[in-house]
């Protein structure tokens, strides 16, 4: 696999844009948690936080910083899932729908484990290859 040259090459980004539609699908106009204004707007700005972030990220300079702003999406994933389970409860959404969109934040709060692991782990070998040339 050759390496991304813009953020919208990216699985992890491009998913995370599939769930923000499908987010402001759930709780838009006609929805049961269209209402809700303090929800819909919490799991929303959720949502977009995790594209954003993965984006931003990308377009730092380093690998650690990329690496922390993948972070920072990975804890939105998690905060989008939760979510999803107290729209379950209040009956906002059908429980396929929520397991359908808690699937999707687990398949992308890996994805950016992964590559924050990743990025981590090249950036300590490239330390090390400067380390070892500057001896």
């Amino acid at each position: 696999m050759k390496p991304a040259k813009r953020f919208e090459d990216l699985w992890i980004w491009q998913q995370a844009r599939i769930l923000v539609k499908e987010v402001y699908s759930d709780f838009g106009p006609r929805t049961p948690g269209e209402r809700d204004f303090g929800f819909r707007d919490q799991i929303q700005r959720a949502g977009i936080s995790i594209m954003n972030n993965i984006a931003e990220g990308f377009e730092r300079r380093t690998d650690t910083e990329f690496a922390r702003f993948l972070d920072l999406a990975k804890g939105s994933c998690g905060e989008v899932r939760s979510m999803y389970y107290s729209a379950e409860d209040l009956k906002y959404v059908d429980p396929k729908t929520a397991e359908e969109r808690r699937t999707k934040g687990k398949q992308i709060s890996a994805g950016t484990a992964s590559l924050a692991k990743h990025l981590r782990t090249d950036s300590k070998v490239q330390e090390v290859k400067q380390s070892k040339g500057s001896v």
